[in-house]
């Protein structure tokens, strides 16, 4: 299943003050947009994360990202005059790929869990839209409308009854060819502006179902939003430690030769007499390497974040999996200084394709190929590899989780 996540960056947001638009405030020394994106791709079941974004923010937006290398993340898109055309414009321009379910939700909402992403992603799974919400639980009162005697304006006029009603929050989930008919039908619509999605969705025939959702999932949207955030960040994230914490992992990983007419290694198409046989691609050098990254953050394997058992992962391409390992050192605020890859194999040869791994392997981490070391080596015709029956890789990743003084 294909599931895209839409992040609406495109208003101003300006009610925090100073010229810079709240989600490209920092709260923790990261943007509130970087760690909306991140908290999408921390989702192994997203599949392509698109953001919208005001044309004059581009540059704004470039620096959110540039820790971000995760391939899953593609190219921001300018949103339109009004949320519903930025919403309408981000669903056209994910047609030609057309995802399955698609999600919208705010840049300004930093703080949404992991598991409200996937029982969102869960309750859209059928013809039905979902969003996160929580019921109203204090008094609601109308105010005055201060004319001809009236209760003056900034007074309680009479109470409303608050049963039944629910405070809506992003993201919202629903189906993706529903959406966007239903965005194309309001956009030729003369009824008044829909408040959101789950509204503009409701109007088109579709059914909404309401998924709990989180206090912590708050908008920011005022100074003590922002204060507000800046507590909750400082909770979940202490300081950095005093002395620099440098990790270590390990990768090794196999696969069996079947039939084909290349393999993948490091990411790349290499022509060989054989394929490799794997649940995924079975990019050795990907999955060792990827394991490596884990295995530096203690955070289990590959299995662990992608189970074999799920069939979404049948045929996987590998940089998946490396971009996700990367993106959680990011998560950790670290970085990673090194890695290094070398494969085992009799044939191909590896000489001729290295720089393209190199510079692969950059690509998918964000690293300079100056820190990807990568090598091949013959087992001397011993053992599997020696006998041509598979291949073989080991890597090993150096992560640098803290660097204050």
């Amino acid at each position: 299943m294909q599931v895209a996540a839409v992040i609406v960056a495109a208003g101003r947001g300006l009610r925090l003050g100073g010229p810079v638009p709240k989600q490209y405030r920092e709260i923790g020394g990261r943007m509130v947009l970087c760690r909306t994106i991140a908290a999408a791709l921390a989702n192994p079941r997203i599949t392509r994360v698109l953001t919208a974004i005001t044309e004059d923010c581009r540059s704004l937006y470039d620096e959110a990202v540039a820790g971000i290398a995760d391939p899953r993340l593609t190219a921001a898109i300018p949103g339109g005059a009004e949320r519903a055309d930025t919403v309408r414009l981000a669903l056209e321009a994910l047609e030609p790929t057309a995802p399955d379910i698609v999600l919208v939700h705010d840049a300004a909402r930093p703080f949404a869990s992991a598991g409200l992403w996937e029982a969102l992603i869960d309750a859209a799974a059928g013809s039905e839209g979902a969003i996160a919400a929580e019921p109203v639980v204090d008094a609601l009162w109308a105010e005055g409308a201060g004319t001809d005697g009236a209760v003056p304006t900034g007074c309680c006029d009479a109470p409303r009854p608050r049963a039944g009603l629910w405070r809506a929050q992003t993201p919202q989930a629903f189906p993706f060819a529903a959406l966007l008919a239903a965005h194309r039908t309001e956009a030729e619509s003369d009824a008044p502006s829909a408040l959101d999605d789950a509204e503009v969705f409701r109007r088109s025939g579709g059914t909404v179902r309401l998924i709990p959702g989180e206090p912590d999932n708050f908008k920011i949207t005022t100074p003590a939003d922002l204060a507000r955030a800046e507590r909750l960040v400082a909770e979940r994230e202490p300081a950095m430690p005093s002395r620099i914490d440098v990790r270590t992992g390990h990768g090794f990983d196999v696969h069996r030769f079947g039939p084909g007419d290349h393999v993948m290694l490091c990411g790349v198409a290499v022509p060989h007499s054989h394929g490799l046989v794997g649940h995924s691609d079975a990019d050795v050098g990907l999955h060792a390497l990827a394991d490596a990254l884990y295995g530096a953050l203690a955070e289990g394997d590959i299995g662990t974040h992608f189970p074999p058992s799920d069939p979404q992962w049948k045929g996987a391409e590998s940089h998946v999996f490396l971009a996700h390992a990367g993106q959680r050192v990011t998560a950790r605020g670290g970085r990673i200084s090194n890695v290094d890859v070398t494969l085992l194999c009799e044939r191909p040869k590896i000489g001729p394709h290295a720089e393209a791994m190199r510079a692969e392997i950059g690509r998918i981490l964000g690293l300079a190929t100056d820190r990807i070391g990568l090598k091949a080596t013959t087992m001397e015709r011993m053992g599997f590899v020696g006998r041509e029956e598979g291949m073989g890789c080991i890597a090993t990743a150096t992560v640098i989780l803290g660097e204050t003084s």
